[in-house]
């Protein structure tokens, strides 16, 4: 079973995600600050992880940074979102490879499960 995990410190979009991403062939977990994904990444060893940019303690590209710098962790994929729209932020995300960096407003719940789905490369439809 693959493992999702979803870093965002917003209670009201986080269970929105939840609610739409949980299902039975999917392991979702969860964290709502940089230091609580960075240990669950560690524990848990996501196939995938969906990670805010603007976070409590340590941002999401700090994290990111972070878990290349780690052996066990580095090579986890990472799939950065945010509504902060940053040039910048963007490139680094990206140069720290995060798969894309997507704009929470311009993405449905259900258009982001599915890029989720295309990145772990499932053969089943969860719609």
């Amino acid at each position: 079973m693959k493992k999702l995990l979803i870093v965002e410190d917003e209670p009201v979009l986080m269970e929105m995600y939840l609610a739409k991403f949980t299902r039975q062939d999917l392991t979702i977990l969860s964290a709502n600050s940089a230091e609580q994904g960075f240990a669950i990444a560690k524990k848990e060893r996501p196939d995938l992880i969906l990670l805010d940019i603007l976070l409590p303690m340590g941002n999401g590209i700090d994290l990111l940074e972070k878990i290349r710098k780690d052996e066990d962790i580095k090579d986890t994929k990472v799939l950065t979102f945010s509504n902060y729209d940053d040039i910048s932020t963007k490139k680094k995300a990206i140069e720290l490879g995060s798969i894309d960096y997507l704009i929470k407003t311009n993405y449905t719940p259900n258009q982001i499960f599915k890029i989720i789905q295309n990145i772990l490369k499932y053969d089943k439809n969860f719609n």
